[in-house]
């Protein structure tokens, strides 16, 4: 299942039922779990750790070089789950340091001419919409949709089941369950769809709302947001998530960044 006119390096763990196109480039220090596909043009290099069932279109470069002044050329990591789609022009940089690792999940949808820079981390069944850019050190939780041609700056997070519209600038943290739209990004309402497609109730789904009616429009820091969410709303798995995801922020949260 390998071409003869694919570059293999003799020292890469390839696994069972792989299939391998012509010009596909692999390097010593790599390893693909079983049931893979991996197109013409692709590059896989040092440090590409892939899992089982994997499907990886042309001209696609996993284990890139980190784009980072910082590295100075140590063996690091690019680490990928099982049953993902990566489309064309797709580039996957491995992480900066030894002690680090990029990191993406398990079946998420990578859209063409994604860029995921060193050191991320991207959990289960994302979307990652054409042209999307995600700078370093950045954190996705499961179930991230990311619409077309979104920059993602270094360092953001984005939470369970957030959707983040075409065209977004993202420099701070997007809570779980919400869309967020425009330029600078802000809050534009559940992600109610995706929510009933998890199986969220209803009951729960309003219960969300009026936490983030707290956080977005009750014109106080978002400290005491959170304690109000924590005071007023009944608790669930979904409202903890919430509470969280926004007392471990960092760089602040979009819509808040004059009120924290």
């Amino acid at each position: 299942m390998i071409s003869e006119k694919a570059i293999v390096s003799p020292k890469a763990k390839i696994g069972n039922n792989v299939t391998i196109y012509p010009f596909v480039y692999i390097e010593d220090d790599v390893v693909v779990g079983d049931d893979c596909i991996i197109y013409p043009f692709v590059s896989l290099m040092n440090g590409t750790r892939i899992g089982k069932g994997n499907m990886i279109h042309q001209n696609t470069v996993l284990g890139a070089i980190p784009q980072d002044f910082n590295y100075r050329g140590e063996a690091t990591l690019m680490i990928i789950g099982d049953n993902n789609i990566i489309r064309e022009n797709v580039v996957i940089n491995r992480a900066t340091f030894t002690d680090g690792e990029t990191r993406i999940g398990n079946n998420n949808f990578i859209m063409e001419g994604v860029h995921i820079s060193h050191d991320v981390k991207i959990g289960n069944g994302c979307v990652l919409g054409y042209g999307t850019k995600i700078a370093g050190d950045c954190v996705f939780n499961n179930g991230v949709i990311l619409s077309s041609n979104v920059v993602v700056n270094p360092g953001a997070r984005i939470g369970t089941a957030a959707m983040v519209s075409s065209g977004c600038r993202i420099s701070y943290d997007v809570p779980p369950f919400i869309v967020a739209n425009d330029n600078p990004a802000k809050y534009g309402g559940l992600n109610s769809s995706v929510l009933t497609n998890h199986g969220v109730d209803e009951k729960i789904q309003k219960h969300i709302a009026n936490a983030y009616r707290l956080i977005f429009h009750g014109h106080t820091s978002l400290f005491d947001a959170v304690n109000q969410v924590v005071d007023q709303v009944p608790d669930s798995v979904e409202i903890q998530d919430i509470v969280n995801f926004i007392r471990d922020t960092k760089l602040g949260v979009i819509g808040h960044e004059r009120n924290n």
